[in-house]
């Protein structure tokens, strides 16, 4: 596999995971049952003639499990990186889930630089709105919950 396959798996996992966190959390429905599904018959498949593509299971699976895991850290991460005005519960509930998975990487995967993190998520917001002013957004958010996360990876 090329790099550049690997790195189109890796971030289709990363949207799939936010698309799993979403429908966890409007549906109500157990992380086992969503990721089968998304693991059986969506990722990689044709469904109503959009094809999803072909995804990094590993890190899908990883992503869902430990945003669901970290998932009080991570909103009270959250929760300080937004302004007062603007508390997690009052925010998008597809945001919500980008923060959630966004910040399993950056308070857990000390493999992928923050940077990386950020950028894909701000790529993965575009997906779902309007590339303004959610990108913006969730770019300041993540660099200020990557800032405190992960202090070391921003000094010097």
């Amino acid at each position: 596999m090329s790099k550049d396959d690997a790195r189109l798996k890796r971030s289709a996992a990363r949207l799939a995971a936010v698309q799993a966190l979403y429908q966890m959390e409007v549906t109500g429905r157990g992380r086992n049952e969503v990721v089968a599904e998304f693991v059986e018959h969506r990722i990689g498949q044709e469904i109503e003639g959009e094809q999803y593509r072909p995804a990094d299971l590993r890190l899908f699976r990883d992503i869902v499990g430990g945003a669901v895991a970290r998932q009080a850290e991570i909103d009270q991460l959250t929760d300080r990186a937004l302004v007062e005005r603007w508390p997690l519960g009052k925010i998008d509930p597809t945001l919500r889930a980008l923060f959630r998975a966004a910040g399993h990487e950056l308070v857990a995967r000390q493999d992928i630089p923050p940077k990386v993190s950020i950028s894909e998520y701000v790529d993965v917001a575009k997906a779902f709105f309007d590339a303004g002013k959610e990108a913006k957004f969730v770019n300041a958010v993540l660099d200020h919950m990557a800032r405190e996360a992960r202090p070391d990876a921003f000094a010097g």
